[in-house]
């Protein structure tokens, strides 16, 4: 038998996996120099957690879960997205008592029975960030921008952030009744899935992608019409602070995201080059979350985005993080040479420099083909008349510049090229 991966899911090969890293490594970087410290929750967590945090009507818990009740009886369900899963992590941990504000990302892994197209996978990867303690609008402008700034900085051309607010829970709840008055009337020009929507979770049909709704929609009251004086003057403050920023934005009433949780500011960021799933990242504001899972009222603001889109809209020809990285490659000529290299080898990489070779023997004329195949910019080569001299020579590929260099200068020797 032929075993193939399982459908939505696919195999990160090593021509691709390099740039994962690269991107992961940048992630890493601009989170921690933005103050954000990472965090690992559990591949799989309670079913309960998700059901009552990301809402038992929304599709991601009643259409899209990996669920299955355990040996010891136990109902658990692999992770279908993140915030649920740090919010518990941060109650259970006691997190606000080391400090009033806990600002936490996560790279990781994530599983919903999606219908899989492009950019859209049943096991998908996900970086985000959770900034759990603050009420106040620059928190909302701060994640804002951090999410715009990586997607920038990693070379999306043609990205659009769309903004909204939804409101306090007493502004939504007032909504609800509001929109569901205005489509009954118009019931049988729902599709099924909205018809299902109006009693349970109404403003999820203005996320709706079928045209003829989204006409109907346009004559719909919108959200904003209804916000409280409080939540007016947040909203105000979160666009004043994203003009200082020069972070451009589009307002969007219908923008209401998938999730129950969010409360006010709610964000979007998208991009052209991915076609009609455009999505790159999401977020908001979700000031009831920690309470409704068990925890003190904390207002809290996050995002997430994900890794497989941001690869499509990524230019192929952005180095990102490699581009600072000499990558070296080391040619043996001769069985006499591979002890010496061996250790030579090591010695490099213990420095810290990014250094391959070739363990099949082959000519220097194939080595060389595979050093320029790498991207490598330097060689370093070690033959019989390298060995007797007790020194190596180290080739700049770019210039063509050659010098030898003795065995106990080779590392003074790769830190002085530029």
């Amino acid at each position: 038998m032929k075993f193939r991966s399982i459908k939505g899911t696919y195999d990160v090969l090593p021509n691709v996996s390099n740039k994962w890293k690269n991107v992961e490594s940048y992630i890493h970087q601009h989170l921690s120099r933005s103050g954000y410290s990472e965090i690992r929750t559990p591949i799989f967590e309670n079913t309960d957690l998700f059901k009552r945090g990301v809402g038992e009507d929304s599709d991601v818990v009643s259409k899209e879960m990996y669920s299955w009740i355990d040996q010891g009886g136990t109902d658990l369900t692999l992770k279908p997205e993140y915030t649920a899963s740090v919010v518990r992590s941060y109650i259970q941990n006691n997190l606000n008592s080391i400090s009033p504000i806990s600002k936490l990302y996560y790279i990781g892994d994530l599983f919903r029975r999606e219908r899989p197209q492009k950019g859209r996978y049943r096991q998908f990867r996900q970086f985000g960030i959770e900034a759990i303690g603050s009420k106040y609008p620059e928190q909302d402008a701060e994640i804002i921008s951090i999410a715009y700034n990586i997607l920038s900085e990693l070379g999306i051309q043609d990205i659009t952030l769309n903004l909204n607010s939804i409101g306090s829970s007493e502004t939504r709840k007032k909504y609800r009744q509001i929109l569901i008055d205005f489509l009954k009337p118009n019931y049988d020009q729902l599709s099924e899935s909205s018809k299902n929507r109006l009693d349970s979770n109404p403003l999820r049909i203005l996320d709706t992608k079928n045209k003829s709704e989204m006409k109907l929609l346009e004559k719909a009251p919108m959200i904003t019409e209804y916000l409280s004086n409080e939540d007016e003057i947040h909203f105000n403050e979160v666009q004043q602070y994203l003009n200082d920023l020069n972070i451009p934005f589009i307002l969007d009433t219908n923008l209401v995201r998938g999730l129950d949780y969010y409360t006010r500011t709610t964000f979007e960021i998208v991009s052209s080059k991915l076609g009609a799933q455009d999505a790159l990242c999401g977020g908001g504001r979700y000031d009831n979350l920690v309470q409704s899972l068990g925890g003190k009222p904390t207002p809290s603001v996050g995002f997430a985005a994900g890794f497989e889109r941001i690869l499509l809209a990524m230019d192929d020809e952005n180095e990102l993080v490699e581009k600072n990285i000499k990558k070296i490659y080391f040619i043996g000529l001769g069985n006499e040479v591979k002890s010496t290299m061996i250790k030579i080898l090591g010695e490099i990489r213990n420095a810290g420099y990014y250094i391959e070779f070739d363990p099949l023997r082959r000519s220097i004329k194939s080595q060389l083909r595979e050093a320029n195949k790498l991207g490598a910019s330097i060689t370093i080569i070690l033959g019989e008349k390298e060995m007797e001299e007790q020194c190596v020579q180290i080739k700049d590929l770019s210039s063509g510049n050659q010098e030898s260099a003795p065995f106990d200068s080779i590392i003074p020797y790769l830190k002085s090229l530029k």
